[in-house]
């Protein structure tokens, strides 16, 4: 028998090799299955987390207090509002300019703002400063916004549109983004999209 014949591979081998070849192909071709199965279902497991709490978000915009602004005249005089903070009502010819305030800011200028459809999130002066640096984050996001820290609120932060009001219990309630969205510009308001910019007031950012 010559070199060559002993060399050539016989029909058993060629099978068993064939067949070697073939598992591992089979196993390769199910961890990349089970692979991205895994990674289907996580991505698909985390917009549902986000849809649902975006959804909730929305649902608990229930609790917005509607209230009822008939007067909407321009004076120089101080108003007294029914409510504090106010959400609407008479106000200075002069709007505030939107963004954020380290100090308190007048009532009469910021309601001015909120005809124009902006949105006014006060906090009392005592809330951290890591809770005021998360509140400033979000308002600076939002063109039609105001922050400013506010004296004898009831809860840690308000936010107030034009007719509009909700107590939050922080910077990280996420009802506040929704509010923040969803009267920014509001319909609700009786100017809304007329200037944040040029009025009165220097915000920080």
């Amino acid at each position: 028998m010559t070199d060559s014949a002993h060399q050539t591979p016989s029909r058993k081998e060629r099978l068993s090799g064939l067949r070697a070849r073939q598992h591992k192909a089979e196993r390769l071709r199910r961890t990349v299955v089970v692979a991205g199965s895994a990674a289907a279902v996580g991505v698909i497991a985390t917009t549902v987390v986000v849809l649902v709490a975006g959804e909730r978000a929305k649902g608990a915009l229930t609790e917005v207090r509607t209230l009822n602004i008939s007067a909407r005249k321009h004076t120089t005089a101080t108003v007294t509002y029914p409510h504090s903070p106010p959400a609407g009502g008479d106000h200075d010819p002069r709007w505030l300019n939107c963004g954020v305030y380290p100090e308190p800011v007048r009532d009469e200028n910021a309601v001015h703002a909120q005809e124009h459809g902006a949105v006014w999130v006060t906090y009392r002066p005592d809330l951290p400063q890591a809770d005021v640096a998360r509140l400033r984050a979000l308002v600076q996001a939002q063109p039609y916004a105001i922050l400013s820290p506010y004296q004898g609120l009831t809860s840690p932060v308000t936010a107030s549109a034009w007719g509009r009001q909700l107590a939050l219990r922080g910077p990280d309630d996420a009802r506040l983004p929704a509010f923040l969205q969803k009267y920014a510009q509001s319909i609700d308001a009786p100017e809304p999209g007329a200037p944040c910019t040029g009025g009165t007031g220097d915000p920080v950012a």
